[in-house]
């Protein structure tokens, strides 16, 4: 389909005429449409779109029908329906009442479009800086952020499972698109054991059983691995994805041995969750836990301006593998709300994010106030409220040495690195000093009876240590209340919009229905803003508001 973009769009008058006359008090679209235009226009796409062929639906249309379909949760059908029979879908999307709208397949046509030019982040982009300009959100405001787990589109299966599911998904796709080669090559009583869809009742129960089993089922991976990459089979089979899966299955879940055949590993051998593919259907979907909750998928994070002049909107939305820590994701948000001028002056995150080199490089990188509670200081010492922990140890960042409670200084600091290789400076105060100490049980429980110190270097230090006193100010827990309103965010997306449970496999569709729901609870917002409705409050039980006069 090719594309001739036009200039500019307007409601045609019949369309303008009778959806006033029909809703006389407005609907959605028609405010957005009112207040903020067409938000999207045909060049925003057009590079994704060739110049020769048949005509294209409008690029702008399609946009706003993605976002409008997860304003209401409808599918592609539905959407394409709503176009012909919905008269403010109309007006939004600037159609004559006639129009007899398109195929339902063109939405797909147009996702697709999307994520293989790697647009699809104009969605949000084209958004906000329509809002900019209207002055409805800005940049050196208060935002917050956090983050919610979501359950890929594929079922959870166990380790047995996963790798006989592996083999039928790989036998699936050969057959597809080369059934000959599969009639010549698998063997017939393969059917009856990768046939069905693997189910844990199917299988052995014994462990011994199951290993036997699982290593049969090994076997039979090999023999297809060697099949494919034997000289008749035709090169261009190997470079399936589902070949390739089932190779990084097999490589993750069995050791070859002597002879061909094939040892299940052990769950102590396995490779670490970041690179387990759990599923031949998303390989991409990690399984990872927090607390008690354990879920296959990925994690997204969202950040939101709260400044309480302005309407409450997303301004960034970030999609990664399950296993992605809260930390990990910072320094891309923040990289992100930079090139799209809307970085805050303060930043209100818990303390997943609240990494101390983050804390640092958000003040110096950003001019970000990085606002959230620190980790506490796990010290034996300050943990069981007695002795001494490092708070009470003077460190002279000049001659690099450490003054004990005592008065015992240490040998100078000497850098070194973590386990987990950040930079660190450490030293172990003298046997002389600590063995005669009176207060030494106080101190330390080594058995090298002399106390160690490990700090962080100076700027680091020094701002953990400020962070830690900020914490602790009536100051800090009444702004620090503000970041609640990022749950109900959360909370919005979860229940109104499915944030929670990918519609697609993969992560790059995954990440395009976050920026399209962000897009769709954005809209949802303004239209409340322009309708002039407050913004919604934490939500308390019926106990807490019955036993509030009690409290006071």
């Amino acid at each position: 389909m090719s594309l001739q973009p036009t200039i500019e769009y307007t409601v045609p008058e019949q369309t303008v005429r009778v959806a006033k006359a029909a809703f006389p008090k407005g609907t959605l679209c028609l405010q957005i449409y009112d207040q903020l235009g067409t938000i999207f226009q045909d060049q925003d796409f057009a590079d994704v779109f060739p110049k020769r062929g048949q005509s294209a639906e409008a690029p702008f249309r399609l946009a706003l029908i993605t976002i409008l379909q997860y304003v209401e949760g409808l599918s592609d059908r539905q959407a394409a329906n709503a176009v012909r029979s919905r008269l403010d879908w109309k007006y939004l999307l600037c159609l004559e009442l006639e129009d007899p709208g398109f195929d339902h397949s063109v939405l797909c046509e147009f996702r697709g479009r999307l994520l293989s030019g790697g647009v699809e982040h104009r969605l949000l982009e084209k958004l906000l800086e329509l809002l900019k300009a209207h002055q409805l959100v800005k940049g050196r405001v208060r935002a917050r952020t956090d983050s919610t787990h979501v359950v890929a589109a594929v079922r959870e299966m166990n380790r047995l499972e996963r790798v006989i599911e592996t083999m039928r998904a790989t036998l699936n796709v050969l057959a597809t698109v080369l059934p000959e080669w599969v009639q010549q090559t698998i063997p017939a009583d393969w059917v009856e054991r990768y046939g069905p869809r693997a189910e844990n009742y199917r299988l052995p129960e014994e462990t011994r059983e199951r290993i036997a089993y699982a290593e049969h089922v090994g076997g039979d991976g090999n023999a297809l691995l060697d099949a494919l990459w034997s000289a008749p089979t035709p090169a261009w089979l190997r470079k399936l994805p589902a070949v390739d899966i089932l190779r990084q299955v097999w490589i993750h879940n069995f050791i070859p041995v002597d002879g061909g055949g094939t040892q299940w590993r052990e769950r102590s051998d396995l490779p670490p969750s970041a690179l387990h593919i759990s599923s031949p259907y998303d390989a991409e979907a990690r399984y990872a836990k927090k607390r008690d909750q354990g879920w296959l998928g990925y994690k997204v994070q969202i950040t939101e301006s709260c400044d309480e002049a302005l309407p409450h909107l997303i301004t960034q939305v970030h999609t990664t593998p399950a296993v992605v820590g809260d930390n990990d994701a910072l320094p891309v948000i923040h990289a992100a709300l930079q090139q799209a001028e809307l970085l805050p002056d303060t930043h209100l995150v818990d303390t997943g994010y609240m990494d101390v080199q983050l804390l640092v490089d958000s003040r110096e990188t950003y001019g970000i106030d990085l606002f959230g509670p620190v980790r506490v200081n796990h010290q034996r010492q300050c943990r069981e409220g007695h002795g001494f922990d490092l708070s009470q140890f003077h460190i002279d960042w000049d001659t690099q040495r450490v003054t004990c409670p005592t008065g015992k200084v240490s040998p100078v600091l000497r850098p070194g690195v973590d386990s987990g290789g950040h930079e660190i400076l450490h030293t172990l105060f003298r046997r002389d000093d600590c063995g005669p100490c009176p207060e030494r049980p106080r101190c330390t429980s080594s058995h090298s009876r002399r106390r160690a110190i490990t700090v962080k270097p100076k700027p680091l230090y020094d701002a953990l240590n400020d962070a830690r006193a900020r914490q602790q100010t009536q100051a800090f827990k009444e702004q620090y209340q503000q970041r609640a309103g990022i749950e109900g965010t959360i909370s919005q997306g979860v229940r109104a919009f499915g944030l929670r449970r990918s519609r697609y496999r993969g992560l790059a569709k995954t990440r395009l229905q976050h920026i399209a729901t962000a897009v769709a609870i954005n809209l949802v917002r303004l239209g409340a803003w322009f309708n002039g409705t407050p913004f919604g409050t934490t939500r308390r039980s019926a106990f807490v508001r019955a036993m509030e006069p009690v409290l006071a």
